[in-house]
């Protein structure tokens, strides 16, 4: 059974924020995230202003995969991680 919308918001939400908290993450979340943003980007019912804030995110999820520190790149992404998780809010 497939996420809903709302639902694949929330986890993308919850990743983000648990990247921002904890300044770590996996590889696997980075792809969880990847997945989760590709998702709603075909989606035809999320706006087009979101699309933007998640091609941002999908960006630093493929940069995550492929860092040599996957935890100093989270690091120094805080600012974003923050803003693309107030993003999110507005229209989850």
């Amino acid at each position: 059974m497939p996420l809903s919308e709302k639902n694949q918001a929330e986890l993308l939400k919850d990743i983000l924020n648990n990247h921002q908290s904890d300044c770590c993450g996996s590889v696997a979340e980075c792809e969880q995230v990847e997945r989760i943003v590709k998702s709603l980007m075909v989606n035809s019912s999320v706006k087009e202003n979101v699309k933007a804030v998640l091609q941002e995110i999908y960006s630093y999820s493929q940069n995550g995969i492929n860092s040599s520190d996957l935890d100093q790149y989270i690091t120094s992404h805080q600012g974003q991680l923050s803003q693309w998780v107030d993003e999110i809010d507005k229209f989850s």
